[in-house]
């Protein structure tokens, strides 16, 4: 089992990512939490330094990709990063089942997925060299199949999902684990604004301890919670129309 010290989280402001930055905050831990409103990245750093970790926070955009760089690059220089979670993402078409716009795709598309890559690309070079470090990608149940409504946010988090599995295999000989996070419904700021049934839905603590522990043992998938899983696969042996 892996454990980790120097860590990295994007989309730290709230949801999962703040739930991951609290549970891992410890004495002798050091976080990297990066996210959009800083305001809320403050006040989850702060509540990570009164649990005794080390904190350096950036409001930053994770589109940004020369930003994004310098940040970690800096971090990593000073904190060998052992495990980054890039966990930034939106959903802006969630209860809309008309065709979105092409400039809210092509949002969603920058933040969801170029943003996982501007997360991984500046670290996992730097892993690879030192043959040692996890990496997190954030994608979702909803990456499985293409829904009614949502369909960027679908299709980003199904090109994380098929991007991270494809580099698990190569990344593996340079003992750099990669771990795809396929949650349902997770309480949160962008759950509590989809409208309707949420099935199965699970608290943004629990959630953590699935994904934590999964990170720690270095699994492929990390998909959850067990019911809706098994629904999402039952649905994909259906007839597509």
């Amino acid at each position: 089992m892996k454990t980790f010290h120097h860590i990295v989280i994007t989309g730290a402001s709230s949801g999962i990512g703040e739930a991951l930055a609290l549970d891992y905050a410890a004495a002798g831990i050091v976080l990297g939490l990066s996210g959009r409103d800083g305001a809320r990245l403050a006040r989850v750093a702060d509540a990570c330094r009164a649990k005794g970790a080390a904190v350096r926070s950036e409001t930053i955009e994770a589109t940004d990709r020369t930003a994004m760089a310098a940040w970690l690059a800096a971090f990593d220089d000073s904190h060998p990063v052992d495990l980054v979670v890039a966990n930034a993402g939106v959903s802006l078409s969630q209860n809309d089942p008309a065709l979105e716009s092409f400039e809210k795709t092509r949002r969603t598309m920058a933040i969801n997925l170029e943003g996982v890559l501007n997360t991984v690309e500046p670290l996992v070079g730097r892993m690879m060299a030192r043959r040692l470090g996890q990496i997190g990608l954030m994608s979702s149940l909803a990456g499985f199949f293409g829904r009614p409504s949502s369909a960027s946010y679908n299709a980003s988090k199904a090109a994380v999902r098929v991007w991270g599995e494809s580099i698990r295999f190569p990344l593996a000989k340079d003992n750099v684990g990669v771990s795809v996070i396929c949650p349902g419904f997770v309480a949160s700021r962008m759950t509590d604004s989809l409208a309707g049934a949420k099935p199965f839905l699970v608290s943004a603590g629990r959630a953590s301890h699935i994904i934590r522990h999964g990170l720690a043992h270095n699994r492929a998938r990390i998909a959850f919670p067990l019911p809706l899983k098994a629904a999402v696969w039952f649905a994909n042996l259906l007839p597509r129309r």
